[in-house]
């Protein structure tokens, strides 16, 4: 149930964090509730996953992405992802989640979640990989086709090396879920 007030509260605030623009980043702050925990009293894997989908759908909310794939029939959807924790988030304590859109090339938008302590060390990284889906043309869209449908001009920066090993180490882990077991 909790899950759903987060997220309620993440869309009824949307306007005081101002319109997403490509190349901002995404800011939202949390504490460590009981029902987030683990055996280890610190934050549960399960719950970094969570909370980075609210980062994204706040930059879905914030840029437009929301009103225009309602209007064309597309969803944002995930890919993939990959985590790195360097740090606990124990219980009580607050944190934010720094959520941007790195890069993109042609259906393919990479995103990147950081959950920043209070004294600013990052606690966890969460990469990502998604697409938007046209369900009427069946396909999915070229990133910067929504990039423009939303209304900005800004170019990707070409990938760095770590994300495109993401980009190939998940292509090779889509293949291999895709062929017969």
């Amino acid at each position: 149930m909790y899950v759903w007030i987060r997220l309620l509260r993440v869309a009824a605030t949307r306007g005081r964090r101002g319109p997403y623009r490509m190349g901002d980043e995404g800011r939202l702050s949390f504490r460590c509730l009981p029902t987030d925990i683990d055996t280890n009293v610190h934050l549960n894997n399960a719950r970094y996953m969570m909370l980075a989908d609210m980062g994204r759908i706040d930059i879905f909310l914030r840029s437009g992405l929301v009103r225009a794939a309602r209007e064309r029939g597309w969803a944002p959807l995930l890919g993939g992802l990959q985590v790195a924790y360097v740090r606990e988030i124990g219980l009580w304590k607050r944190f934010d989640v720094v959520s941007t859109i790195e890069t993109w090339e042609g259906t393919q938008v990479l995103g990147q979640h950081r959950f920043v302590l209070e004294d600013g060390r990052t606690a966890a990284i969460i990469m990502t990989t998604g697409g938007i889906y046209d369900f009427r043309a069946r396909r999915f869209v070229p990133i910067d086709e929504v990039v423009r449908t939303i209304g900005h001009e800004t170019p990707p920066r070409p990938p760095n090396a770590e994300e495109r090993s993401f980009m190939a180490s998940h292509e090779g882990l889509r293949s291999r879920a895709k062929s017969p077991a």
